[in-house]
This record gives structure tokens, sequence and C-alpha cells, in this order.
């Protein structure tokens, strides 16, 4: 029987997705032929991998709760039905996918197995409960190596063809140098302040670094964009609220560098091979040993703990960050 593999991975968060290529990437060189992967529709995978040779073909599904949940184990058992998967691996411990692939028959279901998941998987060779607390990058790595998948490549990269490129930046018209800010977050205690982004393009520009910076955020987070604009009184900035994801690939490829808050944006522009710079003041940084993304964090920071109130951002001042990207850059 011809090997069909299918990879699913359940998170909504565009950052979680990518932080799963280097694994998606293993499992598909492991069976040496290209993979299809079932993800949410929020990531917009479809557009945003179109361009990795290892995938196949890209799947949306919802996984809901509630009222919801059967509904969609019903569209996953569709999708696995109609493929003919031979393989389905679950990168996360949610039960859903492992049901669905169970009630389509497929020969090998592996997955993490952590609690309830294990009883729908074909194998016995799964994680431990306590595994949980390990972060989703460590539990990938480990589920693989349990199952002999070598990693060759632990940080993510997107691939984008020349010619995609090509027509992203099309959309970027401005000329001269450009870096980017990525200023918004799903979470806002995650977030620098506005006034904070304001007083560092000031020093980056006086060191001529930039000639415009695209302000990359959410159009649901328009705000933050437009108080920096009206506040700084520059005009340097470029409103990028309106933009789909897809064209921000063409404005992050377009730029110099990137600085911005923990969030999508900073994962993919890491993806992208631009130089990416993280700000970090109450989120762990040591998850970023399998990521591009260079932290920028407080004099005093304390990693590995998580404090969720905006207030601890400003323990990350203007001038450590400053300071840091210029050495950086020097590097």
């Amino acid at each position: 029987m011809i090997k069909k593999i299918c990879i699913i991975y359940s998170h909504h968060k565009l950052g979680d997705l990518i932080w799963q290529l280097p694994y998606i990437k293993a499992i598909s060189k492991h069976h040496e032929k290209p993979v299809d992967l079932i993800v949410r529709e929020k990531t917009q995978a479809k557009e945003i991998l179109k361009d990795i040779g290892h995938l196949r073909e890209i799947n949306y599904n919802d996984f809901r709760k509630g009222i919801f949940y059967w509904i969609d184990v019903l569209k996953l058992k569709k999708i696995i039905s109609d493929n003919r998967y031979t393989h389905v691996y679950i990168l996360d411990k949610i039960n859903k996918p492992a049901i669905a692939a169970k009630f389509s028959n497929v020969k090998n279901i592996i997955g993490p197995g952590i609690k309830r998941q294990k009883k729908w998987l074909t194998t016995n060779i799964v994680l431990q409960d306590k595994d949980w607390e390990l972060s989703y990058s460590e539990q990938s790595q480990k589920l693989l190596s349990l199952h002999g998948i070598k990693i060759n490549d632990i940080y993510p990269n997107i691939e984008i063809s020349s010619e995609r490129l090509s027509e992203l930046k099309k959309n970027t018209p401005y000329s001269g140098k450009k870096i980017a800010f990525g200023i918004d977050s799903f979470e806002e205690y995650k977030i620098w302040y506005e006034e904070n982004f304001i007083e560092l393009a000031e020093k980056l520009h006086d060191q001529g670094l930039f000639d415009y910076i695209y302000l990359i955020c959410g159009k649901n987070k328009q705000h933050f964009a437009k108080k920096i604009i009206n506040q700084s009184n520059k005009d340097y900035f470029i409103d990028c609220s309106d933009l789909k994801l897809l064209d921000i690939m063409g404005v992050l490829k377009d730029s110099e560098f990137f600085v911005g808050n923990n969030s999508g944006p900073l994962n993919l522009s890491a993806a992208l091979n631009v130089r990416s710079f993280g700000l970090f003041s109450n989120t762990p940084i040591s998850q970023l040993k399998f990521s591009k993304v260079i932290p920028l964090t407080p004099i005093n920071y304390i990693d590995n703990q998580f404090i969720k109130d905006r207030e601890e951002m400003k323990n990350l001042t203007v001038e450590k960050v400053y300071n840091d990207i210029l050495q950086n850059l020097k590097l």
C-alpha cells in the first residue's frame, strides 16, 4: 500500500504552528514523501506555507468544544477517510483527531498520548502524562525521538518562492531602508508601550538605520498604530493594520530587521530569516532555544515566568532595547 501521511495540529495561533514546522519537515523526510496538514483556518496556513515543498495539501478544520465537538470530529473523519491516509500524526494532546482517525480505520495513529488520548492511538509508544509540562516544541521533539524520527534542523523556516516574493513586494512601494515594528499581541500584557516604540524609532533614526518603519498589527489593534503615528508626529511610520497576513510576509521580507512583541509576527519574521528582535519582560525566553529570535530583556530579567500584567513591560527600557539592537547589528 502506498503511504499517505497526514499531520494534525489544533492550536489557533500562527506562532504555535510555526514552532511545529521543523517536526512536520522531519516526519516528511522520515517517510520520504510530502505530507498533508490539517490545521485551523485562523492560521492562514494555505497562503503562508504555500511554497514549502514537503507539504502536499493543507486542509482546514475547526477544533471546537461543547455541542460542536462531534461535528468537528465528523468533519475530520471525512477529510481523513476521503484521503485514505495510512499514517496520522497528531502534534498535540487533544483527543478529537485521534478519535476521527480511529473511526476512519487508520492503521497508524501516532500522538503524544498524554492522558486520555492514548486509548485512541494505535501505538503504545507515547509520552508520559507529566510531559504536558514541557513546551510544545519539546513535546514534539520527544515524540519524534521515541518513534525514531530524526530532526535535522530545530529552527522553523518558511520558504517563499522568488516569484511570489516579487509579487508581494509590489505592495511595498516605499523607497529607501525599511524596518518593521510588531506593535501588538494576542495577549495585551505582552505589548510594549506605544511611547517606547516612538522613542526607540527616534534613536534608530538618528543612527540612520531606516527611512521608514512598518507598523505591524491586526486590524482590531489598529489603535496602537494610530496612537504611535499621531503622538510621534513623524512621517516615517507606515500603518500596516489593513494588510492581509500574506502581504505582511512581503513587508517583513522588505525589512532590514524586525523589533516586536512576543507574538505571531515575531515568529513569522524569524522563520522568514529576517533578523528578529523580541521584546520580553514578563514571559519566558527559554523556548527561544528552538528559534532564531534574538530576545531583548530587562537587566534583572527572570526567565520561565508569566506575569500577566502589562505594567511589567515597563521594566524593559528603551535605552536597553536600543543598545542591545545596536550591539547585535554589529555582530
